[in-house]
């Protein structure tokens, strides 16, 4: 049992030192993947403003074409109404001249839209752009911090992770099991702790348990927390072999 209660020991030493890697680099990883959020929607409001200011321009080109064309067509009609040879025919021109000019209506008024619309949309353009490089600024700031972070303890981490699937395959499975579940419902992820001056955590130990702890023939779990308490010799010895 002594072997075992050291495993746990080494196993939570490993851990704890894995959190404090992690804690090192704070919020950085959900900060930049955030502002990666950030950047794809912002660019993506950008290619849309800018998409739409395209569509304007071809459109306001199309409708200028199509207004030179009703002009053009109203000419010719009104020419050939003065050589109609009956009622009918006259009348007939005078609904494609009446349909020209409604499209010339429609067109000329619609191009006000657009020339409106345009006008808004530039500045529109350009706040977008600045809002954009912000955020990549910001971005590159973020994730350039996060590399220094990450490369400052990627050694030491890979280390870590080494021995603790060294040590989690010398540990049975029950154990393992319920030194998980004790992790994984803990903030602070302290499923084993270290007995110091009859306390643990803070807590203090009633004095039976105070002696079974100091026996190390047996896990000992607190009541009040539900963690695993070992004697401070086991921590030392893990810190002693495990140090990087």
């Amino acid at each position: 049992m002594n072997e075992v209660l050291q495993k746990l020991a080494n196993l939570q030493y490993i851990d704890s030192r894995i959190d404090e890697l992690k804690q090192l680099r704070g919020d950085l990883p959900e900060e930049v993947l955030d502002l990666e959020t950030d950047i794809a929607r912002k660019e993506a409001r950008l290619n849309n403003l800018e998409e739409e200011e395209t569509n304007l321009t071809v459109e306001y080109d199309k409708l200028k074409l199509d207004l030179q064309s009703s002009k053009e067509k109203i000419e010719k009609y009104e020419d050939q109404q003065l050589s109609v040879r009956n009622n009918r025919e006259y009348d007939a021109l005078t609904k494609e001249i009446e349909a020209q000019k409604q499209v010339i209506e429609n067109a000329e008024s619609r191009l006000k839209e657009i020339e409106k619309r345009k006008e808004e949309i530039s500045p529109e353009i350009e706040e977008a752009k600045q809002e954009l490089d912000a955020a990549q600024k910001m971005y590159d700031e973020k994730s350039a911090n996060l590399d220094k972070v990450v490369k400052s303890t990627e050694d030491e981490e890979k280390a870590l992770l080494k021995k603790r699937k060294k040590v989690e395959k010398e540990i049975d499975d029950r154990y393992m099991r319920s030194y998980e579940r004790l992790r994984d419902g803990l903030n602070n992820g302290m499923a084993v702790v270290a007995m110091d001056r009859g306390a643990a955590l803070g807590m203090a130990l009633p004095p039976q348990v105070q002696v079974e702890v100091r026996r190390k023939n047996k896990i000992i779990v607190d009541e009040n927390s539900g963690r695993i308490v070992v004697d401070q010799s086991f921590f030392d010895k893990a810190k002693e072999e495990l140090s990087i």
